[in-house]
């Protein structure tokens, strides 16, 4: 068997295994869930729009040197006079540098409604600030969907908005992570109704970590 095949052969493996190669054989995906929440960060950035349902949930970070350069999300479509959730979870791609060829996933709690969106990402540099799209409360007999969509600023310029839901309207911009960028989420959830009223994401914050000097 030639080395390439070795190479597929081993990445297949390892690809079912922990999902950490593509098809090229070469370091792509993996989760990063709670390994590296001992990292310590300099900021938490927030928005005063959130809705009121739910708890905040755990936190999850970028390993060390790893920053925020995209993001997905999971919403709902328009369920037509059933119940509507909209937002449901927010994914961060974790990078080190602009080298995006090893990239980790953090997400802290999702709902279960929806599918994910495929991924936005900075065109260079990492997510340093955000912008939340909300439905306020409805009332005892509406419909709550909460947070509905999401805008991220990168610290090239450009402004990513997500592929989520137009209930509501955006609020404030969130303050700015200073020197360095966005690397941990948590999220505010709604836990399941049971059959009644579900809004699902609330609310969600951000860690910013400075850049370590080299």
């Amino acid at each position: 068997m030639s080395p390439s095949l070795y190479l597929s052969a081993f990445c297949v493996l390892v690809l079912i295994g922990s999902g950490w190669c593509n098809a090229d054989g070469k370091p792509f995906l993996t989760r990063a869930g709670m390994s590296f929440n001992t990292r310590p960060y300099s900021s938490l950035l927030s928005v005063p729009n959130g809705e009121q349902f739910g708890n905040w949930t755990w936190p999850e970070m970028c390993p060390e040197e790893f920053y925020a350069v995209g993001f997905s999300l999971r919403v709902e479509s328009n369920q037509y006079g059933l119940d509507d959730t909209a937002l449901n979870g927010i994914r961060l791609y974790c990078a080190k540098g602009e080298d995006r060829s090893f990239v980790y996933t953090i997400e802290s709690h999702s709902g279960y409604y929806g599918e994910w969106t495929n991924p936005q990402w900075c065109p260079s540099g990492v997510l340093t600030s955000f912008q939340l799209r909300v439905e306020p409360h409805q009332g005892l007999f509406g419909d709550d969907t909460s947070a509905n969509n999401i805008r991220f600023r990168c610290s090239s310029n450009p402004t990513l908005e997500g592929l989520g839901m137009n209930w509501g309207d955006y609020g404030h911009w969130s303050a700015e992570c200073a020197n360095g960028g966005i690397c941990g989420i948590e999220t505010k959830m709604e836990p399941y109704q049971y059959g009644l009223d579900d809004s699902t994401l609330n609310d969600v914050r951000f860690h910013c970590c400075s850049y370590q000097p080299q």
